[in-house]
């Protein structure tokens, strides 16, 4: 008898919800097959058998929470199932393929809306219409052409996105006054341009070429795309791998038409494709033992290096964080937080939480309301200086830093202190998701009193985080890890946070820096003092 139980999920993932059986009690299952899917906080894990045999029985049904190490069932070693499970499961398989076709015809509705929407009988000698650059916020005066998403010659519709635009802050698209064609691109892509100037003319109502496709700004757009990349491939083989396998194959880029399958029905396994693996490689080692043995070829340095320019957000990026260095006295003090208190409040109410508010209670919406408690005993950390003023803000507008592919960008949540947690986790959701896709506006990026950044999603056990100019402190959050920790005389496991205040020592005494941080991590160790203001 084997049993199933709940792996190891990743650096300060506890639990999870058991999302999907894939295999029902009764069924004959291989080593390596998918069982059941398992939902975290940050992923889909999918749990494999770990020897052929039968379902024998499910400890936990689809929904429940499970810990790490929990029981999810039992396999009896070596047992077959019925005729009728073995019918059901090959039945099931040529669904996908169904899927994958509705998925082609949606894709085909798709392409004629499309041809639909390029069908413009407009007039050829319609009025010329000058694209100019639109205001882009506070303080900004010019920006630096990026990419342009259409050509000369290509039709466009009202509001289409013509051209990117980079700004000290962020990319912003250029949307298009008018329906038309492109008749003149004015400008090219790394040209500076000021506000209200023209970058393109429009032939106004006139027809042309299909536009091009919008640089992954879109998800409809996106989603078509994806449907028009599937391969003939990946669809006829989709039934034939096992969903262990299947995953195998797709991250080493390999061809199932050439593995055999020794699963039921010709299917392939984990094994098949580790094996497969396997032999790739004993065969690239004998081609390099056999490269090794030729004489070797001068080395060629030409494509050692890459030369790019950065873009305009990048070099903001790196002449803010060093002005930061260089005109603060900035200092960095430490403290650690047991998240005890604040894991076990989540673990109890956030199904409630999801169920009544929409959204996932997360650890972001509580630290922000310990900061905004702790800014208003220590004003100076929501603070600034400007020349020989201090200036206090009696309001709270707080930053949290997103990595983005194109760089560090700091979207703020106005209003802190009277926003409720439900609504500061669909603030932080909204503008997570917009910074990825670069959507954000401008003044979504400006005015923040103080800064939360949060390096334990990538894994940072502690770091000394650099202040957001002009502001006076920003708090760095760290991964949750299980250490040793004395309590009441005696040793115990917890989960313990690092925190990190870097602060402007000009206008923030240590005093008052380690007073802030000691309230937040009072706070957190005693969530019950939110809600009594104490």
């Amino acid at each position: 008898m084997s049993k199933i139980e709940v792996p190891q999920l990743g650096e300060s993932v506890t639990e999870a919800t058991v999302g999907k059986w894939l295999k029902s009690k009764g069924d004959a299952v291989k080593k390596d097959e998918a069982l059941v899917e398992l939902e975290t906080d940050k992923v889909a894990v999918e749990v494999y058998a770990q020897a052929d045999g039968v379902l024998s029985s499910i400890a936990v049904e689809e929904g429940e929470t499970v810990e790490v190490g929990a029981l999810l069932g039992e396999i009896e070693d070596g047992g077959e199932a019925s005729a009728d499970d073995y019918d059901a499961d090959e039945d099931a398989a040529p669904a996908e393929d169904d899927s994958a076709d509705e998925d082609e015809d949606d894709s085909g509705d798709d392409d004629a809306e499309d041809d639909a929407s390029g069908d413009d009988d407009g007039d050829g000698d319609g009025e010329i219409v000058e694209v100019e650059i639109p205001q882009m916020g506070e303080s900004v005066a010019e920006g630096e052409i990026g990419d342009w998403l259409v050509g000369v010659g290509d039709s466009v519709k009202v509001d289409d996105p013509l051209v990117e635009v980079e700004t000290d802050k962020a990319a912003v698209e250029v949307p298009s006054p008018v329906d038309g064609v492109i008749e003149e691109q004015v400008v090219s892509s790394g040209d500076a341009v000021e506000v209200g100037s023209v970058i393109a003319k429009i032939r106004k109502g006139a027809s042309g070429g299909a536009k091009k496709a919008k640089k992954g700004k879109d998800d409809k757009s996106a989603k078509k795309d994806k449907k028009a990349e599937k391969k003939p491939e990946e669809k006829k083989d989709s039934g034939k791998a096992m969903p262990a396998a299947q995953r195998v194959i797709s991250e080493h880029g390999l061809d199932p038409s050439k593995i055999e399958g020794t699963g039921k029905g010709g299917r392939i396994t984990k094994s098949d494709a580790m094996a497969a693996i396997e032999s790739a490689d004993a065969q690239r080692s004998e081609e390099k033992a056999e490269k090794a043995k030729a004489k070797p070829a001068p080395r060629d340095l030409k494509d050692r290096e890459e030369r790019v320019p950065m873009t305009r957000l990048r070099r903001t990026i790196a002449k803010r964080l060093k002005a930061a260095q260089d005109n603060a006295a900035m200092l960095t003090t430490f403290n650690d937080v047991d998240m005890s208190a604040v894991m076990n409040m989540r673990s109890q109410y956030k199904d409630l939480f999801e169920k009544k508010h929409g959204v996932r209670l997360g650890f972001m919406s509580v630290f922000i309301k310990a900061c905004v408690h702790a800014l208003k005993e220590i004003p100076a950390v929501n603070a600034e200086i400007d020349g020989d003023d201090i200036i206090y803000k009696n309001y709270y507008d707080l930053g949290v830093a997103v990595g983005t592919p194109t760089g560090l960008v700091v979207p703020v949540v106005r209003d802190c202190d009277s926003k409720s947690m439900a609504e500061i986790e669909k603030t932080i959701n909204d503008l997570g998701a917009r910074a990825r896709d670069n959507e954000l506006k401008l003044d979504e990026l400006q005015g923040g009193t103080f800064t939360l950044s949060n390096g334990g999603v990538y894994g940072s056990l502690l770091s000394t985080p650099i202040l957001n100019p002009p502001q006076s402190g920003i708090l760095g959050m760290h991964r949750i890890d299980q250490r040793p920790v004395a309590m009441d005389g005696k040793v115990e496991i917890r989960p313990m946070m690092y925190l990190a205040l870097s602060y402007d020592h000009r206008i923030v005494d240590g005093k008052e820096a380690v007073t802030f941080l000691v309230r937040v991590k009072e706070q957190l160790e005693d969530p019950e003092r939110l809600l009594l203001d104490l």
